[in-house]
């Protein structure tokens, strides 16, 4: 099968709960996903859409896993840009594993679509994102 997909893994010196908290709490994810807020009630087969600091919802999806501190699995359909939007739904999985006094952050973003468009940009935007949110729990500043 033809796919794309990008890998990110990162450790942070925080505990899982802690990383778990920033990534389903939408005023921390506002932090360090330059000011973009998620709407969701954080529950497994619930939907959630991120919306943009102008009002645009960017991406959406449903909640497909949600095991508190260590496993999130979300449908992701980006909403802006047609040419995205048009490869259908992608799968977001995030997973944390204690790693001494840190986490291990695996990011793993994939979709079913041969040199896809979507995957080419979330290559570009979960680094900047990863390392606001490293930045932030560490020093409790973002970089960019």
């Amino acid at each position: 099968m033809n796919e794309s997909r990008f890998v990110y893994v990162t450790y942070i010196r925080v505990s899982p709960e802690k990383l778990w908290q920033a990534l389903t709490t939408t005023e921390l994810m506002k932090s360090y996903f330059f000011g973009a807020t998620f709407d969701s009630d954080w529950k497994q087969g619930s939907p959630w859409r991120m919306v943009l600091p102008g009002g645009d919802v960017s991406d959406s999806g449903e909640i497909l896993e949600f095991s508190p501190p260590s496993r999130l699995v979300l449908s992701w359909r980006h909403e802006m840009r047609q040419e995205r939007k048009d490869e259908g739904l992608s799968r977001l999985t995030a997973e944390i594993e204690p790693a001494g006094e840190a986490s291990k952050l695996t990011i793993s973003h994939g979709i079913a679509v041969a040199n896809s468009k979507l995957i080419a940009g979330v290559s570009e935007g979960w680094p900047r994102i990863l390392s606001n949110l490293k930045s932030m729990l560490e020093t409790g500043k973002v970089v960019v």
